[in-house]
């Protein structure tokens, strides 16, 4: 019988990009596979099927240096591209290959054809269920099965993977089992640490490529053989989508995983987490995979009040792109919103931008340490990474736990910096007033509120007890700016500051911060070294100006103002009806819920699980934009209610890990293996 070999190969593979043609002894992989399966008696013919993609053009010249035919077809219909070369080298039996498995054997490929063909079946394989290492996978088709699942599959899973609706529909199946199970055993190429692992097995037989897998059987089971690769569960990447597939390759490479902590997968759904986004507009978010998510969450950490891709703040910055973002002269639009920024904060006389809210916080201390002439800071909140924040924990681990992040460690920062920074906590005046006292304090950082507001005239004591010590005193509007006021949330109270910084929404998903204070204060930052390349740039100062213009026109703040007061609104309604306590906290346009138990945690994780499931991304905060509609609000509440009715039995005696498919999310800094 006509029986063709169809070797499916590409280069785009998401989690170990151009595995097939990673060298092993100068060797590409997808050579040692096609020389070992040369050797099967029963197959007629090897063909590589591969895409039509130009990043593949590197694996059709080499393959083509070997002789070996090449078919080219879609990249995602992975069936279609198996048809087509059936039908065209006319297979009566197709036998289905991977191309990252370059241990196949050809005696197990030799020993299923003759199963195949002695049974009489129309689909033979050894992994339904499998007991024979990963990696030496086979399948056996008949050509009308092939056809059947080519005319009737539609799923998008069939057709990517060729064979699952055959599994599924075809009687006449047959299982080659081996004597012992060895299925634990990874010897296919998905990671990095997969070819760790294959790599060896070659390097001992070599120069010899033709060695039985048993014989690899025995070396693998040798003492001192270590498989990087065990941790690793079999066929994950058959139902794992393009996001967490990326992420595990992430880590091997980015400590951490990617470049902040608030966005990494385990903050929200570990091993679920889509991870990527492909697009975004509006309040809606296309992962890798194209599935739409509407953003019920963090709104890419607060930097979108006026929604993702607003056409009018893109337009200004395609223009910045065709004009040229960079120059060895200056940008006049770093004038022009300096300016615009004095006015709307008409307290204050000189600016300095950077591109991140860390960089201004460093900033805002530098400059009023220098102006103070002292070096100890009171601080109130969360104030990004820098040595000086976390010089605070550096005496007690513990002592930002109550500003936003719990557990960030202090490795790498110097321990000269102990005792420099001393974190009082919100509407506590009399701990602020014994820490100024004790500790020469020379600036009072603060957020002006987070998830409550003052009490008992704090912000009024606050800035008096400043003013008294000569204490400069600085307020953190990264977060809370433009949300609530145009400009900084301290004008809804009448208390000005001398250093205020501004970042996140200035820009709208553009890098741009700023740091505005009075003209005394400020001109420190003459005797002090501040100085960095893309603090020039011009697209985040460009983009401000547009949407500074967008905000005030639409009074964008009193529009989310009200919509994230709905939606406590809605939240409180619903959590009572269902005997859920829970704390609402946050300003209006983020407001943010708590569940008041020790299962807050594992709660938030199963609402984050089913919500995405519905095609939420949602957990239990969330940063309003002006696309956030009452019928998008309502759907979401809609949605939100069967889950608390779920989590009301679960507070009635039902356990929540039950309802988890996966571990809980992180609620603070951890170390990621």
């Amino acid at each position: 019988m006509n029986t063709v070999a169809i070797v499916q190969a590409r280069m785009g593979s998401t989690r170990l990009p151009g595995k097939v043609m990673k060298e092993i002894n100068s060797v590409p992989m997808i050579g040692l596979l096609l020389n070992r399966l040369s050797k099967s008696k029963r197959i007629s013919k090897i063909v590589l099927a591969t895409s039509k993609e130009d990043s593949n053009k590197p694996l059709i010249d080499y393959v083509n240096s070997t002789g070996i035919p090449i078919e080219c077809g879609s990249e995602d219909n992975v069936l279609e591209r198996f048809y087509n070369v059936a039908k065209k080298y006319e297979a009566e039996i197709i036998v289905r290959i991977t191309g990252d498995c370059p241990l196949v054997d050809p005696k197990i490929v030799d020993s299923l054809i003759e199963k195949f063909i002695s049974n009489n079946v129309n689909y033979a394989s050894n992994v339904n269920p499998p007991t024979f290492p990963d990696g030496l996978d086979v399948e056996a088709i008949s050509f009308n099965s092939l056809k059947k699942a080519y005319m009737k599959s539609k799923d998008k899973f069939d057709l990517e993977h060729v064979t699952p609706f055959i599994r599924r529909n075809e009687k006449k199946q047959f299982n080659l089992f081996y004597k012992e199970d060895f299925s634990g055993l990874r010897w296919t190429v998905d990671e990095y640490k997969d070819f760790k692992v294959v790599e060896k097995i070659f390097n001992n037989f070599h120069p010899n490529i033709h060695f039985d897998w048993e014989d690899a059987l025995i070396f693998h089971r040798s003492d001192g053989f270590i498989a990087e690769n065990e941790n690793i569960i079999r066929n994950q990447g058959l139902t794992m989508k393009k996001g967490p597939k990326l992420y595990k390759r992430a880590k091997e490479i980015i400590p951490g995983g990617n470049m902040l902590l608030s966005k990494r997968p385990e903050m929200f759904l570990p091993e679920i987490w889509p991870s990527y986004f492909s697009r975004a507009k509006g309040c809606k978010v296309w992962d890798m995979d194209g599935t739409e998510y509407l953003d019920m969450s963090i709104m890419g950490i607060g930097t979108n009040i006026l929604g993702y891709g607003h056409e009018e703040v893109d337009e200004v910055v395609n223009e910045v792109i065709k004009k040229g973002n960079m120059s060895t002269l200056n940008c006049p639009e770093e004038v022009y919103l300096a300016e615009r920024l004095i006015e709307i904060n008409p307290w204050s006389d000189m600016v300095r931008l950077a591109r991140t809210g860390g960089e201004a916080n460093a900033i805002a201390i530098r400059i009023a340490r220098a102006a103070s002439g002292k070096d100890n800071v009171a601080i109130c909140g969360y104030h990004g990474w820098h040595d000086w924040y976390l010089a605070a924990n550096i005496k007690s681990k513990d002592g930002l736990d109550e500003h936003l992040l719990s557990g960030l460690e202090t490795n790498g920062v110097p321990k000269s910096l102990e005792g420099t920074v001393f974190p009082f906590r919100y509407n506590d005046y009399e701990e602020l007033e014994k820490i100024v006292d004790n500790h020469d304090i020379g600036v009072i950082k603060m957020e002006v509120i987070r998830n409550k507001g003052p009490e008992d005239n704090f912000l009024e004591k606050v800035r008096e007890l400043s003013l008294k010590k000569g204490i400069v005193l600085i307020f953190d509007e990264c977060t809370s700016g433009f949300r609530e006021s145009f400009g900084g949330i301290h004008k809804n109270f009448n208390i000005d500051p001398d250093i205020a910084m501004f970042g996140k929404a200035l820009g709208n998903g553009y890098g741009v911060t700023a740091i505005v204070g009075r003209r005394e204060v400020m001109e420190a930052a003459q005797n002090s070294f501040m100085s960095s390349t893309f603090w020039t740039e011009r697209i985040g100062p460009a983009a401000a100006i547009k949407t500074l213009e967008i905000m005030e026109d639409i009074k964008s703040w009193e529009q989310i103002s009200k919509t994230g007061k709905y939606i406590k609104e809605e939240w409180q309604k619903l959590f009572s009806k269902h005997n859920l306590d829970i704390n609402i906290s946050g300003i209006s346009a983020l407001p943010s819920f708590t569940f008041q138990n020790k299962s807050h945690q594992a709660y938030k994780t199963f609402i984050t699980q089913e919500m995405l499931k519905k095609n939420f991304i949602a957990a239990t905060s969330i940063y309003v934009c002006i696309n956030h509609t009452k019928e998008l609000i309502d759907n979401y509440i809609s949605e939100l209610e069967p889950l608390l009715i779920a989590i009301e039995e679960c507070e009635n005696g039902k356990d929540i890990n039950d309802l988890l498919d996966g571990p809980i999310s992180h609620d603070g800094f951890a170390r990621l293996n």
